[in-house]
């Protein structure tokens, strides 16, 4: 009984080490559209050459991650966490010191690589350490991220725009102690390779009885229903503070607590989706997250400052509980491939991301950013697609 509960108290610590090096990870990453506002008039940057910014970040963010998560299913890296954190470090440091766009968009594609490492291996530490409850630890793991995503608005509210852009060096040491602590998680994650191997490799079989056509039918669902969530999601997360800035004339700073506020509502959506879909189901799960969103979506053009604030809040709660369940969902489609489609979905997810923004971005400029927001608002409608997932049986965990 004292072994079991000291290997639960492991895993919950390996559980929390992710969670807490994803709130690291994420902070660094959201200071890139935080500091839009401070970079477009530092550098004089349009609306296209700022959503090219968040391109540069998520391309190499996107799509090198289904490349390492094929690559670690065969050949796991414990200490690629670490490794994975100094390209953000790098990122960091050259983003303070950066003088010309181009050296921006070479900072921002840094940060990208870093997160391309780290998504799909600590997804597939996380399922490791899961214990069977899959949705629960994927959540764990990436409400960490939603809550440095967050925190990265109050952080360049607070500390880059009254500091400058070299204070951006500082975050740093924020780099710095994420690869301390993901080189603790590796050690222990080598030594569960270490034990997979003494103990032979088994192969996983599905147990879902799909076909496979049935099977890449579905994936390719949960990838558009990937897509209209990050598509909306790059509207509000790169241009909510220039539209908040355009349509009720708040200052950047007060922009800034704005986007905090939303993507503090993205984090607590994204704690509640995993265990939500564990217990009542991913596919109902996902056909709440993202058709119950459209009517707000639909609404917050068109609102006062107020209500589009709230609706912002709880268009964040609903949409995010989706992205976990879908990873999850399509891990038990596909098992025994936990990285390849960890970085399949974090790479869909952030190069939608990348090019919304950059979309996004030119059509701001070609029309307005009111125009923008109306258009987006329809996305949540691909949530229909829903309707062709199957329905996978469960395992229940106690």
């Amino acid at each position: 009984m004292e072994a079991k509960n000291a290997a639960t108290q492991t895993v919950t610590a390996i559980l929390l080490a992710l969670s807490f090096s994803h709130m690291l990870n994420d902070t660094i990453q959201s200071l890139l559209p935080a500091l839009y506002p401070f970079l477009k008039d530092g550098f004089h940057l349009s609306y296209t050459q700022i959503g090219l910014i968040t391109l540069a970040f998520q391309l190499t963010a996107s799509l090198l991650q289904p490349v390492v998560g094929v690559y670690t299913d065969r050949h796991p890296k414990p200490y690629s966490l670490a490794v994975g954190m100094g390209f953000s470090l790098a990122g960091l440091v050259m983003l303070s010191l950066a003088s010309t766009f181009a050296e921006i968009l070479l900072a921002a594609a840094l940060i990208g690589l870093g997160s391309a490492v780290f998504h799909p291996e600590s997804s597939r530490v996380a399922r490791m350490a899961s214990g069977g409850r899959y949705g629960l630890a994927q959540s764990t793991f990436q409400v960490g991220g939603n809550i440095g995503s967050a925190l990265g608005p109050l952080a360049a509210a607070f500390i880059v725009i009254p500091g400058g852009q070299g204070s951006i060096a500082w975050f740093s040491l924020v780099a710095l102690l994420a690869i301390v602590v993901l080189s603790n998680v590796g050690r222990w994650y080598g030594r569960q390779i270490a034990g997979h191997l003494r103990a032979g490799k088994t192969k996983i079989i599905a147990s879902h009885g799909l076909s496979s056509r049935r099977v890449k039918l579905s994936i390719a669902v949960l990838l558009a229903l990937t897509f209209s969530k990050y598509f909306y999601l790059a509207c509000l997360s790169s241009y909510y503070t220039f539209f908040l800035i355009h349509k009720f004339d708040v200052s950047v700073q007060e922009s800034q607590l704005y986007l905090f506020v939303f993507l503090a509502a993205v984090a607590a959506g994204t704690f509640f989706g995993g265990p939500f879909g564990d217990r009542f189901g991913r596919k109902r799960v996902i056909w709440l997250s993202i058709l119950g969103a459209l009517p707000f979506t639909l609404l917050l053009p068109y609102t006062n400052l107020f209500w589009t604030a709230a609706l912002s809040v709880l268009i964040g709660l609903i949409m995010a509980t989706a992205f976990s369940t879908i990873v999850v969902f399509a891990q038990e489609l596909v098992p025994g491939r936990v990285g390849m489609i960890a970085g399949i979905f974090f790479g869909v997810a952030f190069g939608m991301g990348g090019v919304g923004a950059a979309v996004l971005g030119s059509l701001a400029d070609a029309t307005s950013i009111d125009f923008v927001f109306k258009f987006c608002s329809f996305l949540p409608a691909i949530g229909l697609l829903t309707v062709f997932l199957p329905n996978l049986k469960q395992r229940r965990t106690a």
